[in-house]
């Protein structure tokens, strides 16, 4: 039993004295390792990568991609959008981007281009736009409008739409016209497994571009059979991106999975000094 006397009470007072001054000591001879733990982590942080699709494919298109930019170290996640309007494939990537806890780096791939270019505008944490063979509308431009521009490729003549309105590429013709320089067997894989958009997207437009405002990278397809190269070349000039140009099918990011993923870094890494 023990009797809390006024002696026992001091006795107890100056033994927390004495162990909170051993406290304060220790942390005041030892700053600089935990301050350096928390800058090095601060100045090693890197941008996150948001990657989204485009049409007749889906989030994990990306899957070679995906593997070597973790191996660089940054997260990565990949928007999975439904295809059925624009608004909702804008709306469905920005709730993606608003909830990246950091710097942020938007991709987008084909019709993802058009994504990218609403759901990345007006938000201060995009430090960059990668536009793979992508589409980069002016605001009000929709995407038939930028075909209309060139001759239409090959993909032109290999759309079939179902009876709710939905584009498939014939199955028979997807490997020539989408994917020519990816493996006959991944080529078949992608056309059973495409993600069929429907046909009123591509007459809808978005109503703010963040090239504007945002630094952009753009990836040329030389031998795209479903986007015209020359457009390519176009958008990538009136957005003032810094521009590369691949001897690549429509899906460079699938064909050429490390060329893709190196400019995506370099966009990274020019968003973050």
């Amino acid at each position: 039993m023990v009797i809390f006397t006024w002696k026992n009470i001091q006795r107890l007072l100056l033994w927390l004295l004495a162990f909170s001054v051993v406290v304060i000591v220790s942390i005041a001879m030892h700053p600089a390792s935990v301050n350096s733990k928390e800058i090095a982590q601060a100045s090693g942080s890197k941008p996150l990568i948001v990657l989204v699709h485009g049409t007749n494919a889906d989030a994990t298109s990306w899957q070679h991609v995906i593997p070597l930019l973790q191996k660089n170290g940054y997260t990565v996640t990949a928007v999975q959008n439904p295809l059925t309007s624009l608004s909702d494939d804008i709306a469905m990537t920005k709730r993606v981007i608003d909830v990246q806890k950091g710097p942020v780096v938007v991709v987008g791939h084909s019709y993802g281009g058009n994504v990218i270019t609403s759901a990345a505008a007006g938000n201060p944490r995009v430090k960059a736009l990668v536009y793979i063979a992508g589409f980069a509308p002016e605001p009000g431009e929709s995407t038939s409008e930028l075909n209309s521009r060139y001759a239409p490729p090959p993909l032109a003549e290999a759309l079939i739409a179902d009876a709710a309105g939905f584009l498939y590429i014939d199955r028979e013709k997807f490997h020539e016209v989408f994917a020519q320089d990816v493996s006959p067997a991944e080529a078949q894989v992608l056309a059973v497994t495409q993600k069929p958009p429907a046909k009123t997207i591509f007459e809808q437009s978005v109503d703010k571009a963040a090239w504007k405002t945002i630094p952009s990278w753009y990836l040329v397809s030389q031998e795209d059979r479903s986007i015209n190269p020359e457009l390519e070349r176009f958008m990538a000039k009136r957005i003032g991106a810094k521009t590369t140009e691949i001897k690549a099918s429509h899906v460079a990011y699938i064909s050429h999975p490390k060329e893709v993923a190196n400019l995506i870094i370099e966009a990274a890494t020019s968003a973050v000094k």
